[in-house]
């Protein structure tokens, strides 16, 4: 399983629990908290969903990167 530790540093960053962001993005809480522990992987789309919501890479949301910016 993967393990995205910048999902709940941006979630923290926006002021965002994981009630809330999942409300947004239409999850379950404990499905989103799954995802952002590594219990469940994150689907690609969500993932794509996320960078753009945040306004981020896929390298950066993935740790692959420290830039934030688009390449």
């Amino acid at each position: 399983m993967g393990y995205y530790p910048r999902l709940r540093d941006l979630r923290e960053d926006h002021d965002l629990s994981i009630r809330k962001l999942a409300e947004i993005l239409h999850l379950q809480k404990t499905t989103y908290h799954n995802y952002e522990t590594g219990k469940r992987e994150l689907p690609f789309e969500l993932a794509i969903t996320l960078a753009k919501f945040y306004n981020v890479s896929l390298d950066y949301l993935a740790g692959r990167t420290n830039d934030s910016t688009f390449q």
